[in-house]
């Protein structure tokens, strides 16, 4: 029998590693540039954290969430967007206590059963940001600005920025007749799929994928239409502050969008999207928005918030195409190379207090020519090569190869320190 990964799943092997590790070292380092601190939350919660929170109508719970009953009984889903998590946390440890905004950030695995495609996974991993507990739209600015810095950051170019805002619970309701009514004259040009969306979540045909859908979404009354006069003026702002970042980030060229929306229903206010350039929202690396009444839904006091979430999976994606694949090498300083039983055991010991002082080290199979041992520090892509055998060890000397296209080498002392200072020395020059 023949195991393979499961479907909607992927190895990421030791060669795609490095992509991984500068994604995630690029959002430590900009998210905490902001002021954001790391959490991290279980990989399950109680099923109904996310029918309250993502929303009950939402494709996400209705036909992608990964929920299972464990053995007393509970019902318990894999986490499928990091947001609910994070404000559940917020809640449960008494965060509104700690001076506003509560800013935090998360690297996690996410579920949720997709049909895979590119970029696309059932077990996919996110990098987001929330912000609690301000109100202001200089945070919603902030929060773009984060997004649209790490991208950049990445070495990621060409990139598009979509807004928009699709208002309050006052709001809301009065675009939802609006759309409607809209989509009530037009339903026997929907395809099937948006016409079960109609009455339960009519905002998702916005943005749906469907050609009939996106032709009639064009001529769809627009949600900036119906903001009220505090909102309206909240909006302006918003967009104020935008073009200030300009002087910053001269590529930043936003566009509005009035048919961006976001997949669930704790959304309010400002939403955002940022893709490559010509991708029309089929390839989106970060998207986010505010939502404020979401900690008051889950149980909380009521608290304002905004963030995003960009999928590594995608990302990881664009970076193959855009940037040259960093070294795939081990990072292997010293290959040492054992001629002889006497040999070894002095290598394992040497080997050893390399490793204790910080340096790289593999011994390489024992029982080999000398030939093949050095042909594995090649395959490594070591720096140097430490040969010892049974004349170097009544000497007390070893040879210390450097494994580069010169391939110069030299005697040193058959002790740790001897060879930190020849690689010190070597490392000097």
């Amino acid at each position: 029998m023949a195991f393979n990964a499961p479907r909607g799943t992927a190895d990421i092997l030791p060669d795609e590693q490095p992509h991984w590790e500068l994604i995630r070292r690029t959002a430590a380092s900009v998210a905490e540039r902001f002021g954001y601190r790391r959490i991290d939350t279980p990989a399950f919660e109680d099923t109904s954290l996310f029918k309250r929170g993502v929303g009950e109508e939402t494709d996400v719970v209705q036909k992608e969430m990964y929920t299972f009953e464990d053995l007393g009984g509970d019902s318990l889903t894999l986490r499928p967007e990091g947001t609910a998590p994070v404000c559940r946390a917020y809640i449960e440890h008494g965060m509104a206590s700690w001076p506003k905004p509560v800013r935090l950030y998360y690297v996690e695995p996410m579920f949720r059963y997709e049909r895979p495609q590119a970029g696309r996974f059932r077990q996919f991993h996110q990098f987001g940001v929330e912000a609690f507990g301000d109100t202001s739209p200089q945070v919603d600015v902030e929060v773009i600005e984060l997004g649209w810095l790490f991208l950049r950051e990445l070495g990621l170019k060409g990139l598009s920025l979509r807004v928009n805002s699709i208002g309050d619970s006052i709001d809301r309701p009065r675009h939802l007749q609006a759309l409607r009514a809209y989509y009530a004259q037009h339903a026997d040009e929907l395809p099937k799929v948006d016409r079960d969306r109609l009455q339960r979540s009519p905002l998702r045909l916005l943005d749906s994928k469907e050609p009939e859908s996106q032709a009639l979404a064009e001529r769809a009354p627009r949600s900036v239409d119906y903001l009220s006069d505090a909102n309206r003026v909240r909006w302006d702002q918003t967009l104020r502050l935008l073009d200030s970042l300009k002087s910053v980030y001269p590529e930043m060229d936003y566009a509005v969008d009035h048919r961006l929306v976001r997949g669930f229903d704790y959304y309010t206010h400002t939403v955002f999207e940022i893709e490559p350039s010509g991708a029309q929202g089929q390839s989106t690396l970060l998207g986010g928005g505010r939502y404020d009444g979401l900690m008051e839904a889950l149980g909380g006091q009521p608290t304002p918030g905004t963030g995003f979430a960009a999928g590594l999976e995608r990302l990881v994606l664009n970076l193959r195409k855009q940037t040259p694949a960093e070294s795939s090498g081990t990072g292997v300083q010293v290959v040492a190379v054992a001629l002889g039983d006497a040999a070894s055991q002095k290598v394992v010991e040497i080997a050893a207090a390399l490793r204790a002082r910080g340096v790289a080290t593999v011994i390489a199979p024992s029982g080999r020519p000398m030939r093949d041992q050095l042909r594995f520090a090649n395959s490594l892509s070591a720096k140097y090569a430490l040969i010892v055998g049974q004349k170097e060890i009544e000497r007390g000397v070893a040879t210390l190869k450097l494994m580069d296209a010169e391939g110069g080498q030299s005697e040193i002392g058959l002790d740790v320190h001897a060879v930190l200072a020849a690689i010190g020395q070597r490392a000097a020059h």
